[in-house]
């Protein structure tokens, strides 16, 4: 019969449990990342890489419950996946379109647009 020590050592140094527990660590560091940007605004701020860190953890974790036949995990992680990809969504949704340095350029100068924003592309012939 293993000791407590011997199973949790033998259990630790598994492959899938490392990995589980690597999943763990980026789903934890949304966490550090979110303090410390909130920490250096002042006030509580969910930065974009909380979402990110949320999804990769999530996958890794989800990937772990899988493996490891654990549905409390599976389901978690899968409600949790979705609502981390909605926030994505919601916040991309909601962001001015990026626009070009050659755009910027042109407009403080006075001069017009290099592109146009709307309408078909140029002819080419």
């Amino acid at each position: 019969m293993l000791t407590l020590g011997a199973w949790l050592l033998e259990r630790l140094l598994s492959p899938l449990v490392i990995f589980g527990l690597a999943g763990q660590f980026v789903f934890m560091l949304r966490f550090l990342v979110q303090w410390f940007v909130s920490e250096r605004l002042g006030r509580s701020h969910v930065p974009i890489a909380f979402w990110y860190l949320s999804i990769g953890g999530g996958i890794m974790l989800l990937i772990y419950g899988v493996l490891d036949e654990d549905p409390v995990i599976i389901l978690g992680q899968s409600l949790g996946l979705l609502i981390y990809a909605r926030n994505l969504v919601l916040i991309y949704r909601h962001q001015p379109r990026a626009v070009s340095t050659a755009t910027r350029h042109a407009r403080a100068s006075g001069k017009p647009d290099p592109t146009p924003v709307t309408g078909p592309p140029p002819a080419r012939g």
